[in-house]
C-alpha cells in the first residue's frame, strides 16, 4: 500500500498514549518489563506466556515472499528458517535461543514497550456498468491531468468529469470512498463474472482531510468510539444531502484502473496474507522483518477483551501515517475485515526475530 494510502484508516485514530505516568490499560497497554532504554532492546527472555496462533499464514506468508520477491527472500531466509523450525518444534517463545534466534523487543510509543496497531483492509463493492436504480455513484478512470488542476471533491460530485472516465456505478458513495482510502479493491458485477480488481491510477492533487476527524471535531462521535464502523454507522443514519457534504470535506479524490483478478500486494510487492502481514515505517523496521507480536484481542463491537494473541507477522508494507512503533495489521478482504481493521487503535507488545549470524552489519 502506497505512503498515501492511509490517510483516512490511520489518521482518524489519533488518541495515542499520552501521560505513560497514569499507565492507562484501556487499549491494551502493558507495563510488565518496565522502562525500556532502546528502540530495539535485545533481551534474553521474551517475558509472554502464549505461543504464535498463525505458524500456517506464517509460512504462507514466507512462500509469498520466496515466490513474488526473491531478493527480499535471500535476505532473510535464514531467519525465516529458524523460525519456521521453531514453529514446527511448538513455538515456544522460552526456546528461541535454541533456535539460533535473538529477539529485539520495541521499545513503543511510550518507552514501556506499548507499540500501537491500527488496521486496514480490502473492500470489496458491489457495482453495476451502466446506471440502474440505487448503482448511480461512479467509479472514474484517471482524467489526462494538462495545465489544468483536476477539480476537487465537490465539482466531481456535480459531474465535472467526463462520463467516459466512469468505469463503473456502485449503489453507495460511502463505499467508494472507502475504497478511495485503501487504494485499491474489488468490484463485483454481480453478473457472474469474476472480482474486478480495481487499483490505483492517481488522484487529484487536492488537500486530503480526515472525515473522522471532521465528525469529532463536530462534537457527533466522541474521539474515544471513533472507528470505521462508527462512520458507517453515522452515514446510515444521516440523509444522502449530509454524507455527500461530509465526504466533501475531504476535497481529495483517487481515481482508479480496473485490473485482472490478482492478489493484493503491498509495497513490497509481494501478496499480503491476513494477520500475517504489517505496514511499517521502514525507517525502523525494514521489508521484509519478521516480527513476534502479542496483539489485543477485541470482540465484535471493538471492545477490547482483556485478552491477547501472539502472532508471527512479517513487514511487508508502508503508510503514510504509519510513524515509528507503529503497524498497520493487514485484515483480509471484504466487509467483516473491514469492520475489525476499523476497531484497532490499540496496543501492544512486539519483539523484532533475527538470526544470530544475521547481526553482525545490521542496524539492530
Amino acid at each position: 500500500m502506497k505512503l498515501w494510502q492511509k490517510w483516512l484508516v490511520t489518521g482518524i485514530f489519533f488518541s495515542f498514549l499520552v501521560g505513560c505516568q497514569s499507565h492507562p490499560t484501556d487499549k491494551g497497554q502493558q507495563y510488565k518489563d518496565g522502562r525500556l532504554e532502546s528502540e530495539l532492546q535485545k533481551v534474553n527472555q521474551v517475558n509472554v506466556q502464549g505461543r504464535p496462533i498463525n505458524p500456517s499464514d506464517f509460512n504462507q506468508q514466507v512462500t509469498e515472499i520466496k515466490n513474488a520477491s526473491p531478493r527480499l527472500f535471500k535476505s532473510n531466509n535464514d531467519t525465516y528458517h529458524a523460525i519456521e523450525n521453531w514453529l514446527m518444534a511448538g513455538g515456544d517463545p522460552a526456546q528461541l535461543a535454541n533456535y539460533n534466534l535473538a529477539a529485539f523487543q520495541m521499545e513503543g510509543k511510550d518507552n514501556y514497550g506499548n507499540v500501537q496497531f491500527t488496521g486496514y483492509y480490502t473492500p470489496v463493492i458491489n457495482a453495476r456498468r451502466t446506471p440502474q436504480g440505487e448503482f448511480r455513484h461512479p467509479l472514474y478512470a484517471m482524467p489526462s491531468k494538462g495545465k489544468k488542476r483536476l477539480p476537487s471533491r465537490a465539482a466531481i460530485y456535480s459531474g465535472a468529469l467526463s462520463n467516459n472516465l466512469i468505469l463503473a456505478y456502485s449503489d453507495s458513495a460511502v463505499d467508494n470512498f472507502m475504497m478511495e482510502v485503501q487504494g485499491s479493491g474489488y468490484v463485483n458485477f454481480g453478473d457472474g463474472s469474476p472480482l474486478n480488481f480495481f487499483g490505483y491510477a492517481g488522484k487529484n492533487g487536492h488537500a486530503y482531510k480526515s472525515i473522522g476527524k471532521v465528525l469529532v471535531d463536530r462534537g457527533e462521535v466522541p474521539l474515544e468510539k471513533m472507528s470505521l464502523q462508527a462512520i458507517h454507522d453515522w452515514t446510515n443514519s444521516h440523509s444522502e444531502d449530509e454524507v455527500r457534504q461530509l465526504l466533501e470535506e475531504n476535497t481529495s479524490f483517487v481515481f482508479f484502473k480496473p485490473q485482472s483478478f490478482v492478489p493484493v500486494r503491498g509495497a513490497s510487492a509481494v501478496p499480503l496474507i491476513a494477520k500475517a502481514s504489517v505496514a511499517s515505517d521502514k525507517t525502523l523496521i525494514p521489508p521484509g522483518t519478521a516480527l513476534l507480536a502479542e496483539i489485543p484481542v477485541l470482540d465484535n463491537n471493538g471492545k477490547f477483551t482483556g485478552q491477547y494473541e501472539m502472532r508471527m507477522m512479517v513487514a511487508l508494507d508502508v503508510g503514510g501515517a504509519i510513524k515509528g512503533h507503529h503497524f498497520d495489521i493487514y485484515h483480509g478482504t471484504g466487509h467483516e475485515a473491514g469492520k475489525m481493521a476499523g476497531f484497532y487503535n490499540h496496543y501492544g507488545r512486539v519483539w523484532v526475530l533475527k538470526k544470530n549470524q544475521q547481526l553482525l552489519g545490521t542496524s539492530l
